[in-house]
Order: C-alpha cells, then sequence, then structure tokens
C-alpha cells in the first residue's frame, strides 16, 4: 500500500503535524495541502469552514490518497464526521489535547487557546464535560493571520500574545492547550510568558493514532519504501515556502526554534 497519505490544513499550521508524521512513519509519502488563500477557518460560518474542507479533501482524493489526516482543530470539529460517514478511506482528526493536560492540574487553571470557531462548536463542548474543569477556553483571535504572514516570532505576535492572556495570569496556571495547529510555532514566546507551564498539545497522539489505524487496516507502506513529502497550498509559492522554513524550523538539527525565535526578534526590534 504504497499510496500517499493526505493531510489538510487551513494554512500553514498543520506542518506541525506533518513534521511528527515523517519521524514516526519515515517510509510514508505525505501530500500536505493548506488552505491558505480562505485561512483562517477559526473565524468563518460553519458552512464555509465545511465547504473550503469539502475542496480541499476532493484536491487530495483526485490524487489517490489511501488515508486522510485533518491536521486543523477547527476542520476536525466541523467536518469530521461527515467525511468518516462518506469516504470509504480512513479520516484522522484532531481535537485540544484537554485530556491529557486535564492529568497535570493540581490547583489551577488550565488554559485552552484555540480558535473561535473550535472552541464554540460541539466536539469541544464534549471535551469540556470530560476533562474541563477549571479549564478556561481563550480565543486566540489574530493568531493565525499573524503565522500565515510569516510572523510566528515577531514584535506583533509577542504584544498579541501577552495582550490576549493577561486577564489569566493572576491565577495559578497548571498548563496551557495549544489547540490550533499554528500554535506549535509560538512555544517560544509562550514559555517567556508563562515560565515552567508545561504547554500541552495534540499533534504526537493524533499521528500516533494515524500508525495504528494504518496498521489496523494493512494499509503500511512496505517495508524499505522511499517515504517523504509534497507541500501544495491554494494560496500560492510564497506559502509553500514559508511551510518548507516552519517545517525545517522543528528540525532538531537545524537551530533551535527559540533560538529561531530570539533572532527573528532581534531583527524585528532593530528594525
Amino acid at each position: 500500500m504504497n499510496q500517499p497519505i493526505g493531510m489538510i490544513d487551513s494554512g500553514v499550521g498543520g506542518v506541525s503535524v506533518l513534521f511528527e508524521a515523517l519521524r514516526l512513519l519515515p517510509e510514508e509519502r505525505f501530500l500536505f495541502y493548506g488552505d491558505n488563500a480562505n485561512a483562517p477557518y477559526g473565524d468563518q460560518p460553519l458552512e464555509r469552514i465545511q465547504a473550503n474542507t469539502a475542496r480541499c479533501v476532493e484536491k487530495l482524493l483526485s490524487q489517490g490518497i489511501k488515508a486522510l489526516l485533518i491536521a486543523c482543530n477547527t476542520a476536525t470539529s466541523a467536518y469530521a464526521a461527515q467525511l468518516r460517514a462518506t469516504l470509504a478511506i480512513p479520516v484522522i482528526g484532531m481535537e485540544p489535547a484537554l485530556k491529557p493536560a486535564s492529568s497535570l492540574r493540581h490547583g489551577g487553571q488550565v488554559l485552552v487557546l484555540a480558535t473561535d470557531a473550535t472552541l464554540h462548536l460541539e466536539k469541544f463542548h464534549r471535551l469540556m464535560q470530560l476533562y474541563g474543569q477549571d479549564a478556561v477556553p481563550v480565543v486566540g483571535k489574530g493568531i493565525v493571520e499573524l503565522v500565515e504572514a510569516g510572523k510566528a516570532c515577531s514584535k506583533e505576535m509577542e504584544a498579541l500574545l501577552a495582550r490576549l492572556l493577561e486577564p489569566y495570569l493572576r491565577r495559578q496556571t497548571d498548563a496551557l492547550v495549544l489547540g490550533c495547529t499554528h500554535y506549535i510555532f509560538l512555544k517560544p514566546l509562550l514559555e517567556r510568558l508563562l515560565p515552567g507551564v508545561p504547554l500541552v498539545d495534540g499533534n504526537l497522539g493524533t499521528v500516533r493514532q494515524l500508525r495504528r489505524v494504518l496498521c489496523q487496516q494493512g494499509l503500511l507502506a512496505p517495508e524499505g519504501s522511499k517515504g517523504g513529502y509534497t507541500l501544495m497550498s491554494s494560496g500560492g509559492p510564497e506559502y509553500t515556502c514559508l511551510m518548507e522554513r516552519l517545517l525545517r524550523s522543528l528540525d532538531p538539527a537545524t537551530p533551535s526554534a527559540d533560538e529561531a525565535c530570539a533572532d527573528a526578534l532581534r531583527q524585528e526590534r532593530t528594525k
């Protein structure tokens, strides 16, 4: 089963999931499609999110994918159930990692930073009922737009995060859930704003689930297959270039994300 695995996101954030997938499934081929022309999804009406997601999925289905990973919390919440009901291939989605974060509580709050759509759709409400004791939803308004503009580490992002989180910093915070794949690239800034607070995301758990499903259904690539990835975007080549830069920034063989972020901030401040 050497067909590729399709991955979609509203934009560039999903390459943080692709990074984990390349580590855990090195013999698989991945087709990643970012819908940058329509990002962000998080403040769109449900019907529009569903239509955009469907269009991305159709593009990947036309290329013969054997499985689909929705590397976007918002698109998963809005449309994964419908896709699972209609597609003949496995569909793996994402959700804010509230369950693992809840185990880190020791008297304080758990902040859940996510898009407006993710926090208001039914999937998150069910998570809150199960694991949401002392969980505080925080809408990350404006974050995705800056990441999409290549400003994950910038003065603007630093100021935006400080403004969004300031109202919650008077209470003890035991964990911060990164409920959008774009937010993975903010870790260096968040670690400075919330020193010592664990940052929890669902990327690795999602890829482990993908691997389990492929194994169960006999869809793993043959041993010795040459894996790899192809990046595609509805927004043009400038976005695939940004995806490549962000993907490489997660590689331990390159300068650490914290160093890269510090360098970017220093350059911003000298402008």
